[in-house]
C-alpha cells in the first residue's frame, strides 16, 4: 500500500467490500442494469489499484533478495487490462472483439 493511502487496513477492508459487491451484480441474472454497474464499478476499481499494484512491484523488486521476482510481478501487471475487459465484457458493457447474437 502507498504510504500516502489514510488508514491502508481500513481501505483494503472497503475495497474488498466493493469487489464482492461487484461480483454479486455480475452473477445476478435478474437485472440488466445492475450487472453493467457492477461491470462498470470492476473495472474502475482495478483501473484505480493499478497505481497500487506499480508501487508493490517497485518496492518489491528494490529489496536485497529482488522480492517475489519478475515472474510473479509481470503477469500481475499484465493481467490487469484484461481484467477491466473482462469485467466489462461479462457485465455486457462491451462486446469487444466480436458481436454478440442477440
Amino acid at each position: 500500500m502507498p504510504h500516502w493511502v489514510p488508514a491502508p487496513e481500513a481501505f483494503v477492508w472497503w475495497t474488498g467490500i466493493a469487489e464482492l459487491l461487484g461480483a454479486a451484480a455480475l452473477a445476478q441474472p435478474w437485472s440488466v442494469n445492475l450487472r453493467k454497474a457492477g461491470a462498470i464499478g470492476l473495472a474502475l476499481y482495478a483501473v484505480c489499484v493499478f497505481p497500487a499494484n506499480i508501487n508493490h512491484f517497485a518496492m518489491d523488486m528494490a529489496r536485497e533478495d529482488g522480492g517475489l521476482g519478475l515472474a510473479y510481478h509481470l503477469p500481475r501487471m499484465v493481467a490487469q487490462p484484461v481484467l477491466v475487459w473482462l469485467a466489462l465484457w461479462v457485465g455486457g458493457v462491451t462486446d469487444w472483439p466480436r458481436r454478440r447474437r442477440s
